[in-house]
């Protein structure tokens, strides 16, 4: 049951950052529910080796790469899922922040 509302939680988070952000369209909540699934598994599973392989320049950029690599990822799941749409990289860097502020808002308020 945790799961599961964390996944709709996620979703939340992503269908009010697209609609926040002109650059960014998603379909509809069931898009945003397919998506939120899919951060999910590229955060668990890709991130954590992009972020290794890419350590030298992340230590040299004081951790601001990893902004570089949260746009890659948000492009990569909008290239998966069928009706989400990010206009370009400066658009899924965006996203991916106000997502992570949005995101942060949702649990906290649900914790």
């Amino acid at each position: 049951m945790q799961t599961i509302l964390r996944i709709l939680l996620s979703a939340v988070a992503v269908f009010v950052t697209a609609y926040i952000l002109p650059g960014v369209k998603i379909a509809n909540f069931l898009t945003a529910i397919v998506a939120a699934i899919f951060f999910a598994v590229v955060n668990a599973f890709i991130k954590p080796v992009l972020v290794i392989l890419t350590l030298p320049i992340n230590i040299l950029t004081l951790g601001f790469f990893t902004l570089v690599i949260n746009a890659l990822l948000v492009m990569l799941v909008a290239a998966i899922v069928p009706g989400f749409e990010i206009r370009s990289f400066w658009w899924a860097m965006l996203y991916s922040v106000i997502l992570s502020i949005v995101s942060y808002v949702l649990n906290t308020t649900f914790k």
